[in-house]
């Protein structure tokens, strides 16, 4: 019997896509490993760039990350000093001062009222604190006769009292008169404008003759616009005849004149 002849062996022509593989994969592998290599630290990278642009283009760096060049040949410019004012020092002064006029104001108070003890006791004086110092709000019942504006004498030695405790201190003092609604109408007071103000007048002068300096004072008369309360009933009414005295702590600044077109407006046209 004749030996079947050998089958041919069948031609692989796909062999090609191993190799095709292995190089892709090496190719992937490559660039993995630059792309590792060239990422660094952005921060350290920033330094090493300044330090070599410094090098190489012979400048200097100052606070802040701003360089100063040199020129060849020329001494370095030394960085301008910046001179601020201390702010908080500034507002620890002002602080301190307001503390320091604060005691004075309550020093003055507590004289006063040992000084006008009896009365403060009857309700005939009161002291008030507000925001600008102290007020000495006095019942006019104790200082002038109805419809008059001359010190009675018990009232006298009174205001020397306050004036005294007065003049050892500095503050800007205003005395305000003011009455109530009943109208007063002679030929020395046409009007309670008048009496509240002659009034005012009368206590700044016994402060002065008592050694307030004249600089230090200021008469007001309101009449009957400020009332303290209702005058609708004796009580009310005998509440809001009274002389105010204010010791002010907020001392006057000095003026200063406004130019003209200074506040943006044109100036007013006159006919």
């Amino acid at each position: 019997m004749a030996r079947k002849r050998r089958l041919e062996e069948h031609e692989n022509h796909d062999r090609w896509l191993v190799s095709y593989a292995d190089f892709i994969t090496l190719l992937f592998a490559f660039f993995v490993v630059m792309y590792a290599v060239s990422s660094v630290n952005e921060g350290k990278y920033k330094v090493l760039s300044d330090s070599l642009t410094n090098a190489f283009s012979n400048t200097i760096s100052k606070a802040g990350g701003q360089p100063i060049a040199v020129i060849q040949g020329a001494p370095p410019i030394p960085p301008r000093p910046i001179t601020k004012p201390d702010k908080l020092l500034e507002q620890k002064k002002v602080d301190g001062k307001k503390v320091e006029q604060r005691q004075k104001m309550k020093n003055i108070a507590g004289d006063i009222m040992q000084a006008l003890q009896p009365l403060v006791a009857q309700g005939k004086v009161r002291l008030l604190e507000t925001s600008r110092g102290v007020t000495i709000e006095i019942n006019d019942s104790i200082l002038f006769p109805a419809g008059q504006a001359r010190l009675q004498p018990a009232s006298i030695s009174a205001m020397r009292a306050i004036a005294q405790v007065l003049a050892a201190s500095d503050f800007p003092i205003t005395i305000e008169g003011h009455t109530d609604n009943v109208p007063i109408a002679t030929p020395q007071f046409p009007s309670n404008w008048e009496l509240s103000a002659m009034r005012a007048t009368t206590v700044l002068r016994l402060f002065n003759d008592a050694g307030v300096g004249a600089e230090r004072l200021t008469a007001i008369g309101y009449g009957e616009t400020r009332p303290l309360e209702t005058n609708t009933s004796p009580e009310g009414k005998a509440r809001n005849r009274r002389v105010s005295i204010l010791i002010d702590s907020n001392r006057p600044e000095e003026p200063t004149e406004i130019q003209e077109g200074a506040t943006g407006s044109a100036p007013a046209s006159t006919r």
